[in-house]
């Protein structure tokens, strides 16, 4: 198929085609790529750049696909032959920041982390806490609805999100959601774009809440002798009915490699776990915490000084891509309920047995998310087979344990058999319907979720 260029001088961001696009906007950080190469790349610098891209896309029948900045781990963002790459990293504006009402008004390009820096400056915080809120942008975050090291009492990416602006398969911006503190005029239009990975509209900009920054903070470390004693700990905790803002747990071998990554010394273990506690009751709720592990182990240590609890922090953001230095890593991302967490983590050490396989795992204990990392080597000519049903056994466990698929990676298009059997044929066929409503004519990231 013959694509027209589109006028470089009618887009205010830079446009490219044919050898000129960069091989990064063929696919995302799973390193999925799918059959030929994009026709188009436009780096939209404004709302109206999207609204001229999706234009030209349907005018020129070329499907749509959206990225941020390419940190997704399911192959939503994987774009080939007859598609436009529209890339909104551009789109990197804070519009607003109010203290009196706790919320900012985001473009879809700023990353988490600099929106966190910057309500910081106000005395507050973005609360969601992705592992790559470094890179990852707001936009991707809604996408995916991602989550983050602060779930546990803070919830998801959509928890903080009140409304939204997106544009349409026809082009037109519509706004969504509200600025107040409740709402529940109409129908909930705001969530029903959260989380749909790019297959209904363009998310341009967000309207977010943003949450005072605690008082204090505790965190809490301890080490422990196996995994599964790890998870039994993280149980414990919330068996107490304290709500920790982050608990997290490594494996042994991701502890050290994380460590090997950062340069520290640490201790050796067969699994880490870090906990915080914040607010005004964070001394009393990391007292719980501690008592809870040390039922369970000796090595317990608790700490208020920002700069020690970061360290701590360091080594469970740097457990991926710590793994990603011995080859290509296939990225689970399971959730299943959090009483069943040490018989998930079980499961998972037994599939690894049976394929022959590395697996690591690692996640947010404190809501049953975890993340059964795959190692496959490249000198090993069929550790890729025996990966990928390792990863589908694990899918089964998740579903058989009472859990899902992806508790905050999305589906992508590595997960869409699976997405089928999570849903069942009755709950897909609404979603496809919902999905053909909003774009009748498959603009979007066809092929990708459902």
């Amino acid at each position: 198929m013959t694509v027209a260029r589109p006028e470089a001088e009618s887009f205010t961001g830079a446009v490219f085609t044919g050898a000129d696009i960069p091989a990064t906007a063929k696919r995302d950080r799973s390193g999925h790529a799918v059959a030929g190469d994009p026709d188009v790349l436009i780096r939209a610098a404004d709302v109206a750049d999207v609204q001229r891209a999706i234009t030209f896309a349907a005018r020129e029948g070329l499907s749509v696909v959206v990225r941020g900045a390419g940190t997704g781990l399911a192959g939503g963002a994987a774009a080939g032959a007859g598609t436009l790459v529209l890339d909104v990293s551009g789109l990197d504006r804070i519009l607003e920041l109010s203290a009196a009402d706790e919320l900012a008004v985001v473009e879809a390009g700023v990353p988490a982390a600099t929106l966190d820096a910057a309500a910081a400056r106000i005395g507050l915080r973005y609360a969601p806490d992705p592992a790559s809120t470094a890179i990852s942008t707001i936009g991707g975050n809604i996408a995916t609805n991602a989550g983050g090291l602060r779930c546990v009492k803070y919830g998801v990416t959509g928890d903080s999100v009140l409304g939204l602006s997106v544009v349409l398969a026809d082009g037109t911006l519509i706004h969504t959601g509200r600025r107040t503190a409740k709402g529940v005029a109409g129908l909930d239009l705001t969530s029903l774009f959260t989380g749909s990975e790019g297959t209904l509209g363009v998310i341009v900009s967000a309207t977010v809440r943003l949450q005072p920054v605690p008082v204090r903070t505790v965190t809490v470390a301890a080490y422990f002798d196996d995994v599964e004693t790890a998870a039994a700990a993280t149980a414990e905790v919330l068996a107490a009915r304290v709500r920790p803002a982050m608990l997290e747990l490594l494996d042994a071998d991701s502890l050290r490699e994380a460590q090997d990554l950062l340069g520290h010394q640490g201790q050796e273990a067969g699994a880490f776990v870090v906990a915080q506690t914040d607010g005004f009751g964070a001394d009393a709720e990391a007292a719980v915490v501690e008592s809870c592990f040390a039922r369970f182990t000796s090595r317990v240590s608790a700490e208020a000084d920002p700069g020690a609890a970061e360290n701590l922090l360091a080594v469970r953001r740097a457990a991926l891509p710590a793994l990603e230095r011995h080859g290509r890593v296939l990225i689970e991302d399971i959730a299943v309920p959090r009483s069943r967490i040490a018989q998930a983590t079980q499961r998972i050490s037994a599939i690894a047995r049976q394929y022959d396989s590395r697996i690591h795992t690692f996640g947010h204990a404190g809501d049953g998310n975890l993340h059964p990392i795959i190692v496959v080597p490249a000198h090993d000519p069929g550790a890729g087979e025996r990966a990928q049903a390792a990863a589908d056994e694990i899918f089964s466990t998740a579903l058989e344990l009472g859990g899902t698929i992806t508790g905050e990676h999305g589906v992508g298009l590595l997960k869409r058999d699976w997405l089928a059997r999570e849903l069942g044929p009755d709950a897909l066929r609404v979603q496809r319907v919902i999905r053909r409503a909003v774009d009748p004519g498959g603009l979007f990231n066809p092929g990708k979720v459902f």
